[in-house]
């Protein structure tokens, strides 16, 4: 089952949005990541498109930004007062509105694992982000 077919059996409103990754993602750099120019964003390969693969979730691993690891992560983000939310992904422009999501849950996440989902609320003052390297990196969960 995905995760569409998960969320609607909890009645969460799940709303695709096509063509939206592209956006979300700027979204996701202007409000978690304006601290740091230009040159400290290509020191931590957050926007390359080549060797690393410019991964906003680098933000957290390379200590750039405070931020919840692993089992406490995934406590605040469970904890967290959910209504409406964006999900979205690093390499593909695919995205989903959430709407009623307060029964969203870590547990929905399941299948997801070794997927660099980025998970915010509508107005992008919380982040929780999966990696594809969950276990070793993340999950991470930061406010704004």
């Amino acid at each position: 089952m995905d995760i569409v077919d998960k969320l609607k059996r909890k009645n969460i409103k799940v709303l695709d949005i096509p063509k939206w990754g592209t956006y979300l993602r700027k979204e996701w750099e202007n409000n978690f990541a304006n601290h740091l120019d230009e040159k400290e964003k290509e020191a931590i390969y957050l926007l390359d498109d080549r060797d690393f693969g410019g991964y906003l979730w680098h933000l957290f691993s390379n200590k750039k930004k405070d931020c919840l690891e692993g089992e406490k992560a995934e406590e605040a983000f469970n904890n967290e007062r959910k209504n409406k939310c964006f999900v979205f992904f690093q390499h593909s422009d695919f995205a989903l509105l959430l709407e009623n999501a307060s029964t969203f849950h870590t547990d929905d996440l399941i299948d997801e694992i070794g997927t660099d989902m980025y998970i915010v609320d509508k107005q992008f003052r919380w982040t929780f982000v999966l990696t594809h390297e969950t276990g070793w990196f993340g999950p991470y969960f930061s406010r704004k």
